[in-house]
C-alpha cells in the first residue's frame, strides 16, 4: 500500500499527525505477523534489580522521543489495510512476574523437552516472549510490550516485545543503549532536565524516502522477475521437515566465538575483500549440504535472503536514531555439492550480494518480493510441503558491533542480551541475528518448530562453527 504522508522530515508538521497508513514494507510485516513471524524480542539480562518505576518511566520518555513506540497498529477490515495511529500520552505499562510466578512458568515451558536441563532461564523466556502474539487477530493493538521476570538465581530479565514493523534491528540496538541510558538517568534523577518533550517526528515508510528513480523496474520486467522468482522457489532445497503439521513456535540456538576464533574469521574475510555476511551464508549452505549425505556428484540449488539497513541509501538519509523498519531484502541462489569449500563459496556469495546492491535490487525488487511473501502466505500450499519456507537461511549485510558502553553495562549490571525476531509464519528455515561485543562473535539463530527440530539444527550450527572456525568443508 502507498504511504500518502507528505515527503518530509519536518518534525513540527509530522507531530501534528495522528498517524499515517503503513508503507509497503510495512505492510507486509502486519500481514505476516499474524502468522508468527516478525515479533521482535529485546532481552536483557541484569544481576541487580532495575527496578520497575524506573524501567517504566525510561520506557515512557522513549515514547516520549520517538512517537512510533507509542503507536497502535489499526486495520481497516473493508479494504485489508493498515494505518499507525499514535497516542498523544505514552500508556506503556510492565508486566511483572516474581521469582515464584516466573518459576512456575519455567517449569511448564521445560515439560516435553528432552533438551530442558541444556536451556538457561534466559533462552527459554527469549522463546517465550517471541511465541507470544498480541497482533494475531489483526485487531487494533500496541506496537510495544514490556515484561520484567524475577529469575530464581536472583537475576533479573527484562523483555520488549515490538511488532516488526516499527522495528529492525539497527532501532533494536538504539532502543537498548538509549534505554539502559535513561533508566541510569532517572536513577539520578536528571532525565527531563535538558528534555522534556518530543525530539523526533513520526518518521515517514521506507518506500517514500527511497531516492527518486532508484526502484523503478519496466512494467514486464517485474513481470519476469516475479515469474522467475516464483518458478525458482519451487526447486530451491530445504533441510528436512521434521513435522509439517503441527502447530509451530520459534526457538533458538545460540553459536558463540571466543576472541580467537572471532579474530581469525574477520581476518579472513578481510584478507578476501568480502564481509562476514558471505562467510556465515557459505557456512550455513556447506553444513545443510552436509547433513543430508548426498551423492558427491549431485547439486542442489539454495536460496539467501540478506538483509540491507537502508538508511544511509534514503533521501534524505536516516541515522540509527530514526525508530523504524528501513531494511530492504535480496534473494541470491547458489548451487551446491559436497566438497564445497568454505572461502570459495563465501566470495561467490558476497560478490552476488554486492552486484545486486550496485544494481539497486534492494529497491527494485522490493514489491516484487513484498508480493510474493504475501502471495505465500495466503497460499502455503505453494510452498514445499505448506512449510512456508522462502529460502535456506538469511543473514544481515552488516553485523551489529556493539563494544562501547562496557562501563554503563558494568554499572547497570547488564550481563547479558539478545534481540531477534520469530520466524514461525513465513520466512527461512534459519534466521541468523550476528553481533560483535567485547571482540566475540555472538549469534542468535532463530528457526520453525517442530517443522525442525532442536537436535536437528543444534547439529546444523555445530557443523556451521566448525566450518568456519576451519575454513574447511564437512565430508
Amino acid at each position: 500500500m502507498a504511504d500518502v504522508t507528505p515527503k518530509t522530515l519536518d518534525p513540527a508538521a509530522n507531530l501534528k499527525q495522528k498517524g499515517r497508513p503503513v508503507g509497503g514494507t510495512e505492510h507486509s510485516w502486519c500481514r505476516a505477523v499474524p502468522g508468527g513471524t516478525g515479533i521482535t524480542v529485546l532481552a536483557m539480562l541484569f544481576t541487580k534489580d532495575p527496578g520497575t518505576s524506573h524501567l517504566q518511566n525510561a520506557l515512557h520518555e522513549l515514547q516520549k522521543f520517538h512517537p512510533i513506540l507509542r503507536s497502535r497498529i489499526t486495520r481497516d477490515e473493508n479494504t485489508n489495510t493498515f494505518f499507525f495511529t499514535v497516542s498523544p500520552i505514552p500508556l506503556l505499562q510492565i508486566q511483572s512476574f516474581d521469582s515464584s510466578t516466573t518459576s512456575q512458568l519455567l517449569q511448564s515451558l521445560a515439560e516435553g523437552d528432552p533438551n530442558s536441563g541444556q536451556i538457561s532461564p534466559f533462552h527459554r523466556i527469549i522463546e517465550h516472549e517471541l511465541n507470544q502474539n498480541p497482533w494475531s487477530d489483526q485487531s487494533d493493538t500496541d506496537v510495544l510490550f514490556a515484561c520484567l521476570y524475577a529469575l530464581p538465581d536472583s537475576k533479573w530479565l527484562v523483555a520488549l516485545r515490538l511488532h516488526t514493523s516499527v522495528c529492525d534491528r539497527t532501532s533494536a540496538v538504539f532502543m537498548l543503549t538509549e534505554l539502559l541510558g535513561l533508566v541510569r538517568r532517572k536513577e539520578e534523577g536528571s532525565v527531563g532536565k535538558e528534555q522534556g518533550k518530543e525530539t523526533e517526528e513520526f518518521n515517514l515508510s521506507l518506500e517514500r524516502l527511497i531516492p527518486n528513480g532508484k526502484a523503478n523496474k519496466p512494467f514486464w520486467a517485474r513481470g519476469v522477475d516475479l515469474l522467475g522468482y516464483s518458478l525458482n522457489a519451487l526447486r530451491f532445497a530445504n533441510l528436512e521437515f521434521k513435522d509439517v503439521t503441527s502447530p509451530r513456535s520459534s526457538q533458538v540456538i545460540r553459536l558463540q566465538m571466543n576472541p580467537d576464533e572471532t579474530d581469525r574469521i574477520l581476518t579472513e574475510c578481510r584478507v578476501r575483500g568480502i564481509k562476514l555476511c558471505g562467510a556465515i551464508a557459505a557456512a550455513g549452505l556447506i553444513a545443510a549440504n552436509s547433513l543430508k549425505h548426498l551423492p558427491d556428484h549431485q547439486w542442489e540449488k539454495y536460496a539467501i535472503i540478506t538483509l540491507i539497513d537502508c538508511r544511509k541509501l534514503l533521501d534524505p538519509p536516516l541515522q540509527s536514531h530514526n525508530l523504524g523498519f528501513y531494511h530492504s531484502a535480496i534473494v541470491n541462489t547458489h548451487d551446491i555439492k559436497e566438497g564445497q569449500e568454505l572461502w570459495e563459496l563465501a566470495s561467490r556469495c558476497y560478490v552476488s550480494l554486492k552486484d545486486s546492491i550496485n544494481a539497486n535490487k534492494h529497491f527494485t525488487d522490493m514489491a516484487d518480493l513484498h508480493v510474493l511473501m504475501c502471495k505465500a502466505i495466503d497460499n502455503p500450499g505453494l510452498t514445499p510441503h505448506s512449510s512456508l519456507r522462502t529460502s535456506f537461511i538469511s543473514v544481515f549485510e552488516d553485523p551489529v558491533i556493539n563494544d562501547e558502553h562496557t562501563q554503563l553495562h558494568q554499572w547497570m549490571g547488564l550481563e547479558d542480551y539478545m534481540g531477534c525476531s520469530s520466524v514461525h509464519g513465513v520466512g527461512p528455515s534459519i534466521a541468523v541475528f550476528d553481533t560483535i561485543h567485547n571482540g566475540r562473535l555472538d549469534f542468535t539463530c532463530v528457526y520453525p518448530s517442530p517443522l525442525h527440530s532442536r537436535g536437528q539444527m543444534q547439529e546444523l550450527i555445530d557443523t556451521m562453527k566448525r566450518i568456519l572456525v576451519g575454513g574447511e568443508d564437512k565430508t
